[in-house]
C-alpha cells in the first residue's frame, strides 16, 4: 500500500455510535443533575435526545448521518480522511435523521418521532427567543418513552443512559402516562359515540354508507370504528422488509405494517401515535399484499413498477 492508497477504514470518526452514545451520558448526567422542574433540565434533555438519536442512526451506519450535498461527507462517514482543504464534516439535521430512524425502526413510530421533532424545536426556542418552553416537565414521560425506544434498537435500556433510580422512576412515569392514554381515549371514543347516536337512524346509516365506500377506495387497512362501528381505516408504516412470491405470472408482495393513524368519516373519530391506538385496541400489525405482472415487474422502465393492482392491506 502506497501514502497516495486510502488506508483501511477506522470506525472512531466522530459520527461512530459508541462516540456518539458517550456524549449523550455525559449530557445525561449534566441533565440529571438540575432538579426536573428546571428549565436546565429540559434543556440539556434536548442534548440528551439528539446524541442519543445519531448513535441510533449511526448503530444501522455512520453514512445515514452524512451531508449528501458532498461526497466527501460520506467519506468521512466510513472512517477516511477527505483529502480536501478545511474539511469540515457537514451531517444531517436533526429532523432528517429522526426521519430516518422512523423509516427504518417501525418501533420509532410517527408519535415518537413528533414527539422527538417538538422537544427539538422547543430548544431552539429557548436558545433563539425570549419564551420559556421548560417550565415543568409534563413531557417526561413521552421523552423517556421515545430514549427506552431508541436505545432498545441498539439492545441498550434506560439504565445505561440514567443510571438505575432514574430507569426506575421513569419506568413508573411510563406506566402512568399509559393509564392516562387509555382514560384519554376511551373518553374521546364515548364522545364520538355520543354525538354519532343523537342522530336519526337514516342520517347514520347514510354516514355509515359513505364511510364504507370511503374506506373502500382509499389506501390502508379496512376495520370497524370504536365509536360508531362503520367502516374506518388504519394506516401506517412498514414494520418488515417485503416477502416476495411468484404464483403463475405474478409476483406477490407480502409486508407487515405497523398502525400509526386510524380515521372514520362516519363519525368524524381520528386517533394518532401508536399509544393511543393501542389504548384505543387497533394498535395490532396488519399486513398489506401488492400484485404485479412479473413480466413488468422485472422490466427495467421504473414506470412498469408500478403495482398492476390495487394494493390489498387487509390480509
Amino acid at each position: 500500500m502506497t501514502d497516495k492508497e486510502p488506508k483501511p477504514a477506522s470506525a472512531a470518526t466522530g459520527w461512530s455510535k459508541d462516540i456518539l452514545l458517550a456524549k449523550a451520558q455525559r449530557y445525561a448526567e449534566q441533565m440529571l443533575s438540575q432538579p426536573r422542574d428546571d428549565w436546565k433540565f429540559g434543556l440539556w434533555s434536548t442534548f440528551v435526545l439528539e446524541f442519543l438519536a445519531r448513535a441510533a442512526t449511526a448503530n444501522v451506519s455512520p453514512v445515514l448521518l452524512a451531508d449528501l450535498r458532498d461526497w466527501n461527507n460520506v467519506y468521512y462517514a466510513l472512517g477516511q480522511q477527505p483529502k480536501v482543504n478545511k474539511f469540515i464534516p457537514r451531517s444531517l439535521d436533526i429532523g432528517a435523521v429522526l426521519n430516518r430512524l422512523r423509516e427504518i425502526f417501525p418501533e420509532f413510530d410517527s408519535g415518537l418521532e413528533g414527539f422527538a421533532l417538538r422537544h427539538m424545536s422547543a430548544r431552539n426556542e429557548e436558545l433563539h427567543s425570549g419564551d420559556t418552553p421548560f417550565n415543568g416537565a409534563e413531557w417526561l414521560a413521552p421523552y423517556y418513552r421515545t430514549c427506552k425506544t431508541l436505545l432498545r434498537t441498539m439492545g441498550e435500556d434506560l439504565k445505561l443512559l440514567f443510571g438505575n433510580e432514574e430507569a426506575a422512576f421513569a419506568e413508573k412515569l411510563m406506566l402512568a402516562d399509559q393509564d392516562e392514554t387509555a382514560k384519554s381515549i376511551g373518553k374521546t371514543i364515548h364522545a364520538h359515540n355520543t354525538v354519532f347516536e343523537k342522530k336519526d337512524l337514516a342520517e347514520r346509516q347514510q354516514l355509515a354508507d359513505q364511510a364504507s365506500v370511503w374506506a373502500t377506495r382509499q389506501h390502508g387497512h379496512r376495520v370497524k370504528c370504536p365509536a360508531c362501528g362503520s367502516a374506518a381505516l388504519l394506516t401506517g408504516e412498514p414494520a418488515t422488509p417485503p416477502i416476495r412470491t411468484l404464483k403463475d405470472d405474478e409476483i406477490i408482495e407480502t409486508q407487515s405494517y405497523l398502525p400509526s393513524k386510524f380515521e372514520c368519516i362516519a363519525c368524524g373519530l381520528k386517533i394518532a401515535g401508536l399509544a393511543q391506538l393501542a389504548a384505543a385496541g387497533l394498535g395490532n400489525t396488519y399486513n398489506a399484499r401488492f400484485t404485479y405482472d412479473a413480466a413488468e415487474y422485472y422490466a427495467p422502465e421504473p414506470e412498469l413498477l408500478e403495482p398492476e393492482y390495487e394494493p390489498d392491506f387487509n390480509d
